[in-house]
Formats: structure tokens, sequence, C-alpha cells
């Protein structure tokens, strides 16, 4: 199986996502089910099913979760040395060219990245097309409204 590159933060989140599917969502939908169980004829007790469904999409993430860490390659930030180039892990300043816009990103895996916080996923278009460059560069990105041009302002690993 191939390693998921992810940060310390994002495995860390993973993991408490998993103790909570585990120790408070899972005895949930299980006491749940018993409930349900009690009311009697199960072939017309919504509650069963709906309490059914729910543990099968626990149990479903619960893998999921365990998949991807037992796959992960935690990447620490604050102690790559990277000589100065856009890596996993980085926060880039940027400022859009046309615009003189400026955005801050932390190039971060796929179940971490969230946009608004300036987390993007590093198999994102603006991602792939930072990644390699050093301060000073341009990157060029295809956007949904046309070609943008950034340049890097500065690489950080924190």
């Amino acid at each position: 199986m191939a390693t998921i590159p992810i940060t310390k933060r994002g495995a860390e989140k993973l993991r408490a996502e998993l103790h909570q599917l585990k120790t408070v969502d899972r005895p949930w939908v299980i006491n749940a089910i018993s409930e349900a169980r009690a009311q009697g004829d199960l072939s017309e007790n919504a509650e069963y099913e709906v309490a059914k469904d729910r543990q099968g999409f626990i149990e479903g993430r619960i893998q999921e979760v365990e998949g991807k860490l037992s796959a992960a390659q935690i990447i620490d930030p604050t102690e790559l040395d990277a000589g100065g180039k856009v890596v996993f892990g980085s926060t880039v300043e940027l400022e859009e060219e046309e615009s003189g816009d400026a955005v801050k990103y932390q190039i971060v895996g796929e179940d971490e990245a969230d946009l608004k916080l300036g987390l993007i996923n590093i198999s994102s278009p603006i991602a792939r097309a930072l990644i390699g460059k050093e301060e000073g560069d341009t990157a060029e990105v295809q956007a949904p409204g046309g070609l943008k041009r950034y340049e890097i302002v500065a690489v950080r690993y924190m």
C-alpha cells in the first residue's frame, strides 16, 4: 500500500476522530440498536433501521481512518530542511500578479485540506504548481477563472 503524506497535526486529528468513533459513537449506536430491538417487530421498526445504518457508517469510517493512519507518512513541517523550496507541509505566502492580492497557504494532505483555514490539498492545481519552486519564483495556475500567476513571496516550514 502506498504511503499517504500527512502533517503531524493531521495525524492527531485523525487519531482524535478514531478515538471518538470507538469510545463514544460505537457504544452509543450499539445501545440504540438494543433499545430498538426491545421495541419488538424489527421488520417495521424505523429506529432499528436508522441505528443499523448509522452503525454501518461508523464501522466503515473506523476502517477508513485506521487504514489511513496505518499508511500515513507523518511529516512535521518544523523539521523540514528543503533549502527554501516549496514541499509538502510548507507554508507559502503568495501575491497574485494581476490583482496584487496576498494569500497564504500550507500544503497538506487530503484529509486536512480546508481552504477557509488556508490549508490546501497536495494534489490541488495550485499546490502542484508550487511544489519545487522557491521564494521569488512565479507559479502559473490554471484556475476556473483562467490562468493566474502568483509570485512566491515567502516559504516557511512551521
